[in-house]
């Protein structure tokens, strides 16, 4: 939509519905009034109006002034609403721990960013299917290295060792030297075994309440579905009667996932319980088929089977069904939600008994058998990984797009890292808790008297950390290198660009210092479109070092440190190094993780810092991963879906929702669900918007071009405004089709380049905040508000008469 756009007033009501951004303002910096009423809302989200304008509605439909701010003359002046949702990602600082969740989440981001190919179904499906069991096995891998700690490195091996079970009063009783009840291997597994059980219910309760308060949220076109529903009335902007002519993100079943949670939930936790069963189970048989009791042997063999089809029927419920959303299903998997979690639960109590069967002339030497199970699940993933990759190349072939990163290889390469993010935790947790058990000593690097450690395959892949972080200097290096010379090349185009502001061309004087600073501050934004290299390098890098650790660990049989010989050589001294570092490390990292966590959901300024890819991620629904943060957006839409879709009915008005940065997003996605009806009343304001610049780009089935498109045709109109010093936002390069493009001129920023009678002090550069104090920003929502169609009136009926009334409080969201 270009400036010169007329701007034709209309009358009746109307309504601006703001949607902050990332880190989140308060009702009062929002509405620029200290003075605030909560409208309809809890304390996680809420709409608000400034006090003055509470009854604002009705004063609309008596046609009687409200007060000060007058919304009702003239109509043409919005009634402005703040919608706050930061409470939705932010509030009690545990909630910091989600961090420590992290590959959960990256996996899960993996799943949105298929490419968008229309026609093949089935290679979509397939795409999914990959995605959730890479995250099914990210579950196995958290629950082995929960075992490999707890099983293994305590109960296996530190209870076997005097000299360690008795330095720790904790671990004494369990002693094999003392000789008590718990002093035999089956049993110490089987009392440790608790612990990564205990770890998988925590996630279990926590995937469950997030359940209830997020993905169990009904959107308007679900009102009044029970369970085992149909689903809504099919859109009527749908050509076949269903939802499938709509944009993904507008179809009804979207931001409902409470089915597919609850099915991934079951299967994960099975999957969770399983695991831990196999590793206390699977050392009482191993050593049961070298005995002489055939009971034992027997009941080895049978639970073992037991095992393998429990976890084969896992894999089937993960594989074989993804996302419904053509439609709103309400209904429930029973036989996967109930019968899974139960028999997995079964399962695990028979895995208890059988471990703690006495065996007396059983003893526990070296690590816990099944250390393979390590080099199976690393080998797994790179086998889907790669699978992902090649899928999304042929769904990429499809519908190329120059815009769309990596070539479409952006799903499989934040898979990568999931995996990868993964595989260093566990290996450095697992590295970090056996120099602490050890003592002075190294694991796998000392003679007698000092545990064995933990699988030689954690040690390599602890020793990758220092050699990753290495390989991600180059492309670092490279792009600061890149962003100098950018802000060299920028200064010329900076004078150029402030020169045509000037009345009087003889009278402009640049200032070299305040050029240099506003290009750098442009260089430093563009820095954002340059982070698709630096994560296909990491991807690629964590592909092949994670194959080498594989191949290291398996032909060498030792740990980095003596693999590379005795011989006190560069590669000895690089290998030992490297193994050190590893695991202090992740021990760094993991408090980096809470502090960082902590301070992000108590500091504001923290929280946009580092807040936009955490709002990225927990932007979409859990489709992948049932254990990875909640998704706010579920709770978010539906409430903006909700106060458009009442207000506009009861009162006919016009609505502009305007929503910057993270937003903006939420307000696009709320405006796909709206009905056909209701978007033909609403205009869309962006400003500062990552629509395109980072959603479209990696997200390309669901904010891609065609996306995009669509939604400046379905709304009734939309305008974007964005700043070159904004390293979030920018254009949304949609253009002009049936309605004009949304993207407005570039705004200046600073708005100023040097003193003026109007600007006496320096303008500050913006970059993403504070769009609104731009004059732009009243022009571009004067210029919606007159496109929107307004309400007939007729003399002496006022405005709304015909309409259901709020009542006398406005208290409502419909």
């Amino acid at each position: 939509m270009s400036a010169e756009t007329p701007a034709p007033r209309s009358g009746g009501p109307a309504l601006e519905l703001l949607v902050h951004g990332v880190g989140g303002a308060g009702p009062q910096e929002m509405l620029g009034d200290p003075r605030t009423v909560r409208i309809s809302g809890d304390e996680k989200a809420a709409v608000f109006r400034r006090t003055d304008d509470e009854h604002a509605d009705e004063s609309h439909e008596h046609h009687e002034p409200a007060g000060p701010h007058d919304p009702a003359a003239p109509w043409d002046r919005p009634v402005p609403e703040a919608y706050c949702w930061s409470n939705l990602t932010s509030g009690n600082s545990a909630r910091a721990l989600w961090l420590l969740l992290l590959p959960f989440m990256v996996v899960n981001l993996a799943h949105w960013m298929r490419p968008r190919a229309g026609g093949l179904a089935r290679t979509t499906r397939l795409y999914g299917a990959l995605v959730r069991l890479v995250a099914l096995s990210l579950t196995v891998l958290l629950t082995a290295a929960a075992c490999e700690v707890a099983l293994d490195l305590l109960a296996w091996q530190c209870a076997a060792l005097a000299e360690c079970a008795d330095g720790r009063s904790w671990l004494g009783f369990l002693s094999a030297a003392r000789g008590g009840w718990w002093s035999q291997p089956g049993r110490r597994l089987a009392l440790a075994s608790l612990v990564p059980a205990a770890l998988v219910g925590l996630l279990w309760y926590l995937s469950h309440r997030t359940w209830s308060a997020y993905e169990s949220q009904r959107p308007p076109t679900g009102e009044g579905v029970g369970e085992g529903g149909r689903g809504p009335a099919p859109d009527p902007a749908a050509e076949d009667g269903t939802a499938a002519g709509r944009p993904a993100l507008g179809r009804p079943g979207f931001w409902y996932g409470r089915r597919l949670v609850a099915r991934l939930r079951a299967a994960h936790t099975a999957a969770g319980l399983l695991t831990v069963s196999a590793a206390v189970a699977g050392a009482a048989a191993r050593h049961d088929r070298s005995g002489e009791h055939t009971l034992l042997t027997v009941c080895g063999v049978l639970l073992e089977a037991v095992l393998v089809l429990g976890m084969a029927a896992v894999v089937l419920v993960v594989f074989r069904r993804g996302r419904s959303e053509r439609r709103f299903d309400a209904r429930a998997d029973r036989a996967a939600v109930r019968i899974l979690p139960a028999g997995s639960l079964t399962v695990f109590a028979l895995s208890l008994l059988y471990a703690s069967w006495s065996r007396p002339l059983w003893q526990s030497r070296g690590t816990l058998p099944g250390d393979t199970t390590f080099r199976v699940i690393v080998l797994v993933q790179g086998a889907l990984v790669v699978a992902l990759a090649v899928t999304a190349l042929v769904l990429h072939r499809r519908a190329r797009h120059p815009r769309t990163v990596l070539a479409g290889l952006g799903g499989p390469a934040v898979a990568m890292l999931a995996c990868a993010l993964g595989g260093v935790m566990t290996g450095g947790v697992a590295q970090r808790v056996a120099d602490w058990l050890d003592g002075p000593g190294t694991p796998g690097m000392d003679g007698d008297g000092s545990i064995p450690g933990p699988p030689v395959l954690l040690s390599w892949q602890a020793s990758v950390i220092p050699v990753l972080l290495v390989l991600l200097l180059i492309p670092a290096v490279a792009l600061g290198g890149r962003t100098w010379l950018a802000a060299r090349r920028l200064r010329e185009t900076v004078e150029r660009d402030y020169a045509r502001t000037v009345p009087a061309p003889g009278r402009w004087r640049p200032d070299p210092a305040r050029t240099r600073r506003i290009a750098r501050a442009r260089a430093r934004a563009s820095v954002t479109d340059g982070t698709p290299r630096i994560v296909g390098v990491v991807a690629g890098s964590a592909l092949f070092l994670g194959a080498g650790a594989v191949i290291g660990a398996w032909i060498s049989d030792e740990v980095p440190g003596k693999a590379f010989g005795d011989g006190g050589g560069l590669a000895e001294a690089a290998a030992e190094t490297a193994q050190s570092l590893g695991s202090w490390l992740v021990g760094l990292g993991f408090i980096l993780f809470v502090t960082w966590g902590r301070r992000a959901y108590r500091d504001a300024s923290a929280r946009r810092t580092i807040g936009i890819l955490w709002d990225v991620g927990t932007f979409w629904p859990r489709a992948a991963h049932p254990f990875a943060p909640p998704c706010y957006a579920e709770r978010a839409v539906p409430d903006l879906t909700w106060r458009m879709c009442t207000w506009t009915e009861r009162t006919g008005g016009r609505l502009v929702i305007s929503g910057h940065s993270q937003g903006s997003v939420l307000a696009a996605s709320a405006v796909w669900q709206l009905p056909a009806a209701t978007r033909g009343r609403v205009a869309l304001l962006t400003y500062g918007s990552p629509l395109e610049r980072l959603y479209g780009r990696w997200f390309p089935a669901y904010f891609g071009p065609d996306a995009l498109a669509d939604l400046r045709d379905e709304v009734h109109c939309w305008s974007n405004l964005w700043r070159h010093t904004d390293p979030i936002g920018g254009p949304v390069l949609v253009p002009a089709a049936r309605k004009p493009a949304p993207d407005r001129e570039v705004l200046l920023d600073p708005v100023a380049y040097g003193r003026s009678r109007r600007h006496p002090l320096p303008e500050p550069i913006l970059g993403h905040s504070q769009y609104q104090a731009d004059p732009v920003f009243d022009t571009a929502r004067a210029e919606l508000l007159g496109l929107l169609p307004g309400v007939p009136r007729q003399p002496g009926r006022p405005a709304g008469a015909d309409r259901r009334a709020q009542g006398s409080s406005g208290r409502s969201s419909g």
